[in-house]
């Protein structure tokens, strides 16, 4: 399993969440390896753009977005999902939530505020 950082901005975002919610969540979000290996699309997503790579953790109304490096898992946003359901019906997109958001500069501009937080 690798472990798990959470910047400045990410941690933020989990503190607004109810105790018992963030602790279900974190009880949830466990990534190994063997997850990044092998994407299930529905748990695990995987999104590039210019040579980046983002991988997407899903949990009930709540996404986790994250790079890994160096053995560790770096959270650089935690979203709920109606951010961008919102998003995509506006879009009027005829692509999975993964697919969208990788073409979205408004998306890798909050994944880049993420990345530039410092981490907890």
């Amino acid at each position: 399993m690798l472990q798990i950082v959470f910047n400045e901005i990410s941690a933020a975002e989990m503190s607004q969440l109810g105790t018992l919610e963030q602790l279900e969540l974190l009880d949830e979000f466990k990534v190994t390896e063997d997850d990044l290996e092998n994407l299930d699309g529905e748990r695990f997503g995987k999104m590039e753009k210019d040579g980046r790579t983002l991988y997407r953790f899903r949990s009930k109304e709540w996404r986790f977005y994250f790079e890994v490096a160096e053995d560790q898992v770096i959270v650089h946003r935690v979203l709920h999902k109606g951010t961008f359901s919102d998003f995509l019906f506006r879009s009027k997109l005829n692509f999975g939530e993964d697919e969208a958001l990788a073409e979205s500069k408004h998306f890798w501009n909050l994944i880049d505020e993420g990345r530039q937080a410092r981490r907890q």
